[in-house]
C-alpha cells in the first residue's frame, strides 16, 4: 500500500480506520471490534480515535480490539482543547492511555482549538514526548490562520492537521493543503464518505460502475490518490472493512478523476475550515 511520512520520517500505510460513534450500541460491539482487528491484519495500522467519543468508551473498545496487536498498530487519540493545558494534558493523555491499556501513543492530537493558548498547549505536548508517553503530537480542525499561529508559537515538530476532508469539502485544497504540503506535514481526512451521505451520488456510481466497486471505495482510492492525504474511515463490520481496505488496490483513471472533481467541483473563494 501507498505510504505517507510524518515530518519525522515516520511512514503509516495511507489507509487508516475512525473510531467517531463506535461503542455507542452494545449490540454492534463484537462487530466494531473485530472490524478493528480485521483492518490491523490487513495492512492498516493506524488506528484514530479520541477522549471525545463516548466520553472515553470508544478508547475502551479500542484497547480490547488492539489486545494481543499494540505492536502492529499505530494508535492516535485526541484530547479536548480544555485539557490542553500544562496543568491537565498529563492527566488527559494518562487517562487516554489507561483506557487503552497501553502505555504510550503514537500521536496525539489537540482535538479542536479552544481558549488555551496554543504557545501552552506545544509545551504541554513536547513534556509528554520528553516523558515517553506519546512519540509525537499534532493538531485537528485547525485552519491555515491558527497553523501558522501555532508554528509561531513554537509547534514546529507538528506532526499533522486531522480535517474534514472529501469529496463534497474540497475548500482546504486553495490555501490549507498547499500550506501543509509546503512543511512536509501530511492531513489526516476524516469523514472520507461524507458519514454515507455522498454515497448516492451520481459521478460517483458511474465510476464505481466502471471499476465494479461500491461508492464508498471510489470516494476513498480518490483521496488515496492525492499526496499526503490519510484518509480514515470507520468501519462497523469486517465486511465493510475490507471494502476500505479495497480502495487502497483501485486505481483511478485521469478520466475518473477528472469526472469526479467536475461533479464535486471545489469552491473558487476561500471560506473557514469545515468540521463536524
Amino acid at each position: 500500500m501507498k505510504t505517507i511520512r510524518f515530518p519525522d520520517g515516520t511512514a503509516v500505510p495511507a489507509l487508516g480506520q475512525g473510531t467517531w460513534m463506535m461503542a455507542e450500541n452494545p449490540a454492534r460491539r463484537g462487530d466494531e471490534i473485530a472490524a478493528l482487528r480485521e483492518g490491523v491484519q490487513l495492512g492498516m495500522p493506524l488506528i484514530d480515535t479520541a477522549e471525545m467519543y463516548g466520553e472515553g468508551e470508544a478508547e475502551i473498545l479500542v484497547g480490547e480490539a488492539i489486545a494481543g496487536l499494540r505492536d502492529k498498530v499505530f494508535l492516535v487519540s485526541k484530547a479536548y482543547p480544555h485539557h490542553a493545558s500544562a496543568r491537565l494534558l498529563r492527566q488527559s493523555c494518562e487517562a487516554s492511555l489507561k483506557r487503552l491499556g497501553t502505555d504510550h501513543l503514537d500521536l496525539y492530537l489537540l482535538h479542536w482549538r479552544g481558549a488555551v493558548p496554543l504557545g501552552e498547549t506545544v509545551e504541554a505536548m513536547e513534556r509528554l514526548v520528553d516523558a515517553g508517553l506519546i512519540a509525537r503530537w499534532g493538531v485537528s480542525n485547525l485552519d491555515m490562520d491558527d497553523m501558522a499561529e501555532l508554528i509561531d508559537a513554537g509547534g514546529h515538530a507538528c506532526a499533522t492537521d486531522q480535517i474534514l476532508y472529501n469529496l463534497t469539502r474540497r475548500a482546504p485544497e486553495l490555501d490549507l493543503l498547499p500550506w501543509l504540503a509546503d512543511r512536509s506535514m501530511p492531513v489526516m481526512a476524516y469523514s472520507p464518505v461524507e458519514q454515507g451521505r455522498l454515497l448516492s451520488h451520481k459521478a460517483l456510481a458511474e465510476v464505481a460502475r466502471r471499476h465494479e466497486a461500491t461508492p464508498a471505495r471510489i470516494a476513498l482510492a480518490w483521496l488515496l490518490s492525492r499526496p499526503g492525504i490519510l484518509p480514515i474511515p470507520k468501519a462497523g463490520s469486517v465486511r465493510h472493512v475490507q471494502d476500505n481496505r479495497a480502495a487502497a488496490d483501485l486505481t483511478l483513471s485521469d478520466e475518473d478523476i477528472a469526472q469526479l472533481e467536475r461533479s464535486f467541483a471545489r469552491p473558487t473563494a476561500r471560506r473557514g475550515l469545515e468540521m463536524l
